[in-house]
């Protein structure tokens, strides 16, 4: 496995193949039994199910995890290459464990990180951090050893800002699979992680002054679309959003990262994965996908493939189990599928793509993108542009520069455009 193959498993699909890949997780509980792609995630604060009924956002645990000084941040960012110019701060990090709501709107519980920074300020300012793909529990935010996950939300929380960084459903401490790719899901997620933040923080003497700057990466990219247009249309009126910031986001699978993945503009061992975590999770989810692994993939992968996204696998291991290329991955079904969606697939992917379409921003907004991104096709971005502009907001893109981490521009976008996103949220006053 090489350095670069591991980073890709921190953050594949969603906007990077290495998001895709490290994530993972999805309830079994999630049957294969045709539930509507075109929910929409509730705004509602309860649920209520047999036995159960808690408010959502309510923190069940919170586990300190960092207490860091300016300088052990510094050193910590910068052994990963990340920016620390914008370092002023310590920060003490949290785990924090909440009730939220499965794909079918059932209670369940989720995690998340978050950073407050030592600065004597009792009234923050939040920023909202919504990770990459990554089919490992381990991986996700509040859990990761690693530096590339929790990094973007350190690195905001040394700056001034309140930080959480949601793990979604099944990652992190979740129970279950992780429903990937899922936008409803990691709305609600992400929404009740705000939540479980802002009743909390006065347990540490602060509190949230309720403007809430949202950004992600790759997958996370389309969450924090998600979360915006929830905030936008009142879901939580303790919240109110104030900018947004996605980075290297994968807003159009059908239009943009399928023929991408599909034409080989994007590294064929990247395209396998993707594909086979989207149709895994899809199918627990939506159902409708196949009955039996066999119909879409080729045998032995057909007998491990959902094995790979169960959220115990780490990701260079899921990376060496699967094939080179799609063709040794794909039956003739398989192929079909993802050349021509029909049915429940089409109708998933339909959904997906509302992050751009069926919404307009009212508060300042930027798309970050890299050029010749080599997992999340740029073409994403230029399809989320026109999907605004045709609904009469004109967004600005940015470009972050030339970056790589881990041999990967897609991963090195994180890292860019994390800095220039910080710099345009502490200038929004």
């Amino acid at each position: 496995m090489t350095r670069r193959n591991s980073r890709l498993t921190t953050c594949l699909v969603g906007g990077t193949a290495a998001a895709a890949v490290a994530a993972g997780s999805a309830v079994p509980a999630f049957a294969q039994d045709g539930s509507a792609p075109s929910r929409r995630p509730d705004s509602g604060a309860a649920v209520t199910t047999p036995g159960v009924s808690q408010r959502r956002g309510e923190p069940v645990s919170v586990t300190p995890l960092k207490h860091m000084s300016a300088e052990e941040i510094r050193t910590w960012l910068a052994g990963e290459k990340f920016d620390t110019e914008s370092v002023r701060y310590g920060v003490d990090t949290y785990r924090i464990v909440y009730t939220t709501v499965d794909t079918r709107q059932r209670a369940t519980t989720a995690s998340g990180l978050l950073v407050l920074p030592r600065n004597g300020t009792r009234r923050l300012r939040t920023v909202s951090y919504t990770h990459g793909t990554t089919s490992y529990k381990p991986d996700a935010p509040s859990r990761s050893e690693g530096v590339f996950s929790p990094g973007p939300a350190i690195t905001y929380g040394a700056a001034g800002f309140a930080a959480v960084a949601p793990d979604y459903l099944g990652l992190g401490m979740g129970p279950g699979v992780h429903p990937w790719k899922d936008v409803p899901s990691e709305t609600s997620a992400s929404l009740d992680m705000l939540r479980a933040a802002g009743r909390f923080v006065p347990r540490a003497g602060r509190s949230l002054d309720g403007q809430v700057l949202v950004t992600g990466f790759s997958q996370g990219a389309s969450s924090a679309l998600g979360l915006a247009r929830a905030l936008q249309e009142g879901a939580e009126p303790r919240f109110r959003l104030r900018a947004l910031a996605p980075i290297s986001g994968g807003y159009d699978f059908r239009g943009a990262e399928l023929p991408s993945l599909l034409n080989g503009e994007l590294p064929p061992k990247m395209a396998v994965a993707y594909v086979s975590y989207l149709f895994t999770s899809w199918n627990r989810i939506h159902g409708g996908l196949y009955r039996t692994p066999s119909e879409l993939f080729q045998e032995p992968y057909a007998g491990r493939v959902e094995g790979y996204f169960d959220g115990t696998t780490p990701g260079p291991v899921m990376l060496k189990g699967l094939p080179g290329t799609l063709d040794e991955l794909l039956t003739p079904q398989g192929f079909a599928l993802l050349r021509h969606p029909t049915g429940t697939f089409a109708e998933a992917l339909a959904v997906d793509a509302e992050v751009c379409t069926a919404w307009t921003p009212r508060v300042p907004t930027r798309l970050y993108k890299i050029s010749q991104d080599d997992q999340a096709t740029t073409d994403n971005t230029a399809h989320c542009e026109a999907g605004f502009a045709a609904r009469g907001r004109r967004v600005p893109v940015i470009d972050v520069g030339d970056r790589t981490y881990g041999g990967s521009r897609h991963l090195g976008s994180n890292l860019a455009g994390t800095t220039l996103a910080l710099r345009w949220f502490a200038g929004l006053r």
